[in-house]
C-alpha cells in the first residue's frame, strides 16, 4: 500500500504522514527532506545552488537513513531546499529514489508536493492536506517558538506565501492537488480530528 500526501508547508502534511505510517504499519518518508539535504550538502561545500551537475551528484549518493530532520529543519536550509527543487535533473534523480523506497514491501506513507502527480500517480490512495496561510503561519510560529526560536508571525506569513508561489508556478513538478486526491483541509482541525479523518478517508480506499 502506498499512501501519497501532497500540501504547502505547515499544513500539518509530515505530522499526519508519521502518524499515518505507524497507524497502518508503513515505512515514512519525507521527500522534502531529500531536497534538504541535497541543499545542506551544497551550502556546506561553499557550492552555487544552481550546480545541476553536483546537485544530480550528491542525490545519486544519498543515504536516506542518515537524513536528521533536526539538522535539515532549518529556515536557511529550507529556502536553499526551495531554490533546487526547480532543477529537472535532480527532481529525476531524487524522484527515482523515492519510488525505489515506496515500492519496498510492505508499502509507504510518502508526502511531499509532488508525490500524487509525478513521483507515485498511481498510489493506492492519495491526499491533499492544506489550511489557510494565516492558520500555517500561527501553527509554525507556535512551533518555532516552543522549540525557543524567535520568530515573528508576520515575518512567517510572507516567508510561506512566497514559498507557495515558487512551489506552485514552478514549471517543474509544481505542486497541485491530484484530480483524484482527497482534499483535507485542516485549518480548523487539531491533530487528532485531522488524523481521524485521514485514516478514515484511507481505510475507505
Amino acid at each position: 500500500m502506498i499512501i501519497a500526501i501532497d500540501g504547502p508547508a505547515a499544513s500539518g502534511k509530515g505530522t499526519l504522514s508519521r502518524r499515518l505510517a505507524t497507524h497502518f504499519g508503513l515505512r515514512h518518508l519525507d521527500t522534502g527532506l531529500t531536497y534538504r539535504a541535497v541543499a545542506a550538502a551544497l551550502l556546506a561545500k561553499g557550492l552555487p545552488l544552481g550546480d545541476e551537475a553536483v546537485s544530480v551528484e550528491i542525490a545519486h549518493n544519498l543515504d536516506l537513513a542518515q537524513m536528521d530532520k533536526s539538522v535539515l529543519s532549518s529556515h536557511e536550509i529550507g529556502e536553499a531546499a526551495s531554490r533546487i527543487a526547480v532543477l529537472g535533473g535532480l527532481r529525476q534523480e531524487l524522484v527515482e529514489l523515492q519510488r525505489r523506497f515506496a515500492e519496498k514491501p510492505p508499502g509507504a506513507v510518502l508526502d511531499g508536493r509532488d508525490i500524487g502527480t509525478v513521483v507515485y500517480p498511481n498510489a493506492t490512495v492519495k491526499l491533499f492536506v492544506t489550511a489557510s496561510a494565516q492558520a500555517r503561519a500561527r501553527r509554525r510560529t507556535d512551533e518555532m517558538i516552543a522549540k525557543g526560536q524567535e520568530a515573528n508571525y508576520a515575518s512567517v506569513l510572507e516567508d510561506l506565501k512566497r514559498r507557495d508561489e515558487r512551489d506552485s508556478q514552478r514549471t517543474v513538478a509544481p505542486m497541485k492537488q491530484a484530480e483524484d486526491a482527497v482534499l483535507l483541509d485542516t485549518t480548523e482541525m487539531d491533530i487528532e480530528t485531522a488524523f481521524q479523518a485521514a485514516v478514515d478517508i484511507v481505510s475507505r480506499a
